[in-house]
């Protein structure tokens, strides 16, 4: 199972990247893409659109940081228009 989770990167100031990773590895392995980007000290936020809604869409679940995020940029409002089109 795929999720869409955050991994660390910077030493003092955390600056996270949103990674679909597999379920069984840790934090900082091997991610399978990288979709995004989050800087919560500056509230900066980019995000690879498509491949987020790819990775959804073949099931892969965001966890509660990341959905939060999603959420915040309506990420989801792209998903459920893309579903209605296909349907």
């Amino acid at each position: 199972m795929v999720k869409l989770r955050l991994k660390r990167c910077g030493r003092k100031q955390a600056v996270y990247r949103i990674i679909a990773i597999d379920v069984r590895s840790r934090r900082e392995g091997r991610d399978l893409r990288k979709v995004g980007f989050y800087d919560p000290i500056k509230n900066q936020t980019y995000l690879d659109v498509p491949a987020i809604l790819y990775f959804l869409e073949k099931g892969a679940q965001p966890t509660g940081t990341v959905h939060d995020i999603l959420k915040k940029a309506e990420a989801f409002k792209e998903l459920r228009s893309n579903q209605i089109k296909f349907n």
